[in-house]
């Protein structure tokens, strides 16, 4: 039964689905559920392992573990099973504890892009519990010992999928950057940073207003990326951004590089030239 239990767990973790796992700690008095007794609730809410206890023990158990997985935060739940009211509706004369622990898959960290920027973003990332994806036609493995999957077609945009979840660093010296932007605005990923110098980050934000991206969506793209950590090497710049990563994650309050509202004016240039110079893939 345990073997099953964990083995399933393992299964639910592998195809990166998140589950919560509900645990007995404490039991008084008269309960269907022993202390240490387990089940694995998925994500929609239903029992997919295990045993807590049945009927409206098994109903509200299911219940807090969903609050838990909405949360991202764990939570001991006290069950009054002596009290048909105010209880789970189960007069079985006990109390029953029970912890939940909420369990997700990494978050997953999407470099697209190659040299030393990228590299140590694969390196940081990996450390602070991403799941590292690189898509770069240069990239190789060697240079990417962290990574669990590098994509090396010509920047091909149907290869790599972007989700709510995901966190997506453009580091491309520029090649195609305004289309890896582009789509990573239509998967709504989680994150969204270019790294760039403020004058070509002001020339491809451009080019998505020109192209009809909301403006509210345009400044959810950190560009250029990173916090202001006055950061001068590759290493730095990837620290700066993996902080920033950090700090999203874990609501942390922190001072951004990117571009805001007053520092963007599609008009300043035509839509010709905004779409001609990124296009073209120069550095200005």
């Amino acid at each position: 039964m345990a073997s099953d239990f964990y083995s399933l767990a393992a299964e639910l973790t592998t195809a990166r689905k998140a589950f919560a796992i509900a645990t007995v700690v404490r039991v008084e008095g008269s309960s269907s559920a022993r202390r240490g007794s387990k089940a694995i609730i998925d994500f929609e809410g239903k029992l997919v392992a295990g045993w807590v206890g049945g009927g409206c023990a098994e109903s509200a158990v299911k219940s807090e573990a969903l609050k838990c997985l909405e949360a991202d935060e764990p939570q001991l739940i006290t069950l009054d099973m002596g009290d048909e009211e105010l209880g789970v509706g189960m007069p079985c004369g006990g109390k029953m504890e029970v912890f939940i622990e909420p369990v997700f898959p990494k978050p997953e960290l999407l470099i697209v892009g190659h040299g030393r920027i990228a590299e140590t973003l694969a390196t940081l990332g990996h450390l602070m519990g991403f799941a590292i994806t690189v898509n770069d036609p240069a990239a190789d493995e060697k240079a990417f010992p962290d990574a669990s999957r590098i994509v090396t077609e010509d920047f091909d945009l149907t290869e790599t999928p972007i989700g709510l979840k995901t966190f997506v660093v453009i580091a491309t010296q520029h090649k195609r950057d305004h289309l890896w932007l582009q789509k990573a605005l239509e998967g709504n990923a989680r994150y969204i940073a270019l790294v760039a110098s403020r004058h070509r980050a002001k020339l491809v934000l451009d080019y998505l207003a020109v192209a009809g991206i909301p403006p509210q969506k345009i400044l959810s793209v950190r560009a250029p990326a990173g916090l202001d950590l006055r950061a001068a090497t590759p290493e730095e710049i990837a620290l700066s951004i993996v902080g920033e990563m950090v700090a999203l994650r874990r609501g942390g309050s922190v001072s951004h590089l990117g571009l805001k509202e007053s520092d963007l004016d599609a008009g300043s240039s035509s839509a010709d030239a905004v779409i001609r110079h990124c296009e073209s893939g120069r550095l200005a």
